[in-house]
């Protein structure tokens, strides 16, 4: 099933800056661990940007994970359901995680405001930076299952083409 403009311009960016970050932080971690052994020094703030960037990449990675079926569900109940059952039940299931990242959504800028005046340990950047990631990740997770709703009832999920071409043998 092609994808709206709108759709994939929004899968292509959450990709994107995900493989930014975790450019990023593998980069850092590894930068860090060669200073540390090979020149007995640290980069005192390569630990807290890995963090924060470890929380950022969970948090927005969670909507395309469900794109591709990979959260962890018992589905043993629905799936011994007949189809119009099974499907009604995921379908108040999708209602409760909306409501729920509903929730996490509006809670989360909450706390990144009260946040917002205090500072990180080492960067002394706003704290409220870093717990935006719950917030905006969870807003992309609404994104994500609104735009999949009809698939993720039928329960077709988008494939992994990566992990599926690597997993080919070559030859």
């Amino acid at each position: 099933m092609p994808l709206s403009r709108i759709e994939q311009a929004l899968v292509t960016a959450n990709q994107a800056i995900l493989f930014l970050m975790m450019a990023v932080m593998a980069a850092l971690v590894f930068t860090n661990v060669i200073t540390r052994y090979l020149f007995t020094f640290s980069i005192i703030w390569a630990e807290e940007v890995s963090q924060y960037l470890m929380v950022w990449i969970a948090y927005l990675g969670a909507g395309l994970a469900l794109r591709q079926g990979r959260h962890v569900a018992i589905e043993m109940f629905q799936d011994r359901l007949r189809s119009p059952l099974g499907r009604a039940l995921r379908a108040a299931i999708a209602g409760m995680i909306l409501v729920f990242l509903a929730a996490l959504t509006v809670l989360g800028f909450q706390f990144a405001a009260f946040a917002w005046v205090q500072e990180t340990p080492v960067l002394n950047i706003s704290l409220g930076i870093p717990y935006l990631a719950v917030p905006i990740g969870a807003m992309l997770f609404v994104l994500h299952l609104c735009f999949t709703f009809r698939a993720y009832l039928q329960k077709q999920f988008e494939p992994v083409h990566v992990l599926d071409e690597l997993a080919e043998p070559q030859g």
